[in-house]
């Protein structure tokens, strides 16, 4: 066998190792889940606040094992996947939609957790608090890694598996906001920018890899894009990455230094 035809075997065997698209759901049932699983209810909410006093208690106690618990019962996940379905579908108005009560469900978790710290005796800052106020490159990398495993688990055709769970306490979407509501609460001003941060950098990478994975599955569109909608797409992706990405670079070298 010629080193070409090796190299082609090789590569066709790792691309069959690798796909996505074998043990995939149809796109009618990728789009039925994702958007039922972003949409705002009154249960949703209900567990949402539930899960920011739980969070809160576990940050201001200092209680990792109930910080987890918090996280694997919130359903903040579920509104960033549908925006990237949203993007990836063309279909904007469902992004903005989804949007907009991710948007909400930040506002009403962030007052939630003000009001907990405005409350709680425990006034000094715990060591979970703290460590939810310095994001660095390594988490962009979990957070690359954790919607790439969300969304290729929330597009499997066997919806029961244990993939979500673990993304939602890999990522840490809740303990940000919380330490958010600690610092209004308490003014610490720094601390709010960092939990801020952090928030963003895990939601944004959360969304731009789920985003890559509905493209490669091909996801259809409500309508076709031009050339020049497709290059602005492209760009405005790229800018917002480096725009997120850019204070990463300095925060991790000063926590090294």
């Amino acid at each position: 066998m010629s080193v070409k035809k090796y190299n082609e075997k090789i590569g066709t065997t790792v691309k069959r190792i690798f796909s996505i698209h074998e043990d995939s759901a149809s796109h009618d049932e990728i789009r039925d889940r994702l958007i039922s699983g972003g949409r705002i209810t009154g249960t949703n909410m209900v567990v949402m606040v539930c899960a920011i006093l739980i969070a809160s208690v576990g940050l201001n106690t200092g209680s990792a094992a109930v910080i987890i618990g918090a996280m694997l019962i919130s359903p903040l996940m579920g509104s960033i996947l549908a925006i990237a379905y949203g993007n990836v579908s063309a279909d904007y108005k469902l992004a903005r939609n989804h949007l907009i009560g991710f948007l909400v469900q930040i506002g009403i978790s962030v007052l939630a957790a003000t009001v907990y710290f405005l409350i709680s005796p425990v006034k000094e800052p715990t060591s979970e608090l703290l460590a939810r106020t310095s994001p660095s490159f390594f988490d962009v990398v979990v957070a690359i890694a954790g919607g790439t495993a969300g969304i290729v688990g929330q597009t499997r055709k066997d919806k029961s598996n244990n993939i979500i769970p673990g993304v939602a306490i890999a990522t840490a979407l809740m303990p940000p906001l919380c330490t958010c509501g600690y610092s209004i609460a308490n003014g610490e001003w720094e601390m709010l920018g960092g939990a801020a941060y952090l928030f963003l950098v895990n939601s944004y990478f959360i969304f731009l890899s789920s985003a890559v994975v509905l493209a490669v599955l091909d996801i259809p569109k409500v309508r076709d894009l031009t050339e020049k909608e497709w290059k602005r797409l492209h760009i405005r992706m790229i800018r917002n990455t480096i725009i997120v990405l850019l204070p990463c670079i300095p925060i991790g070298i000063f926590i090294n230094r």
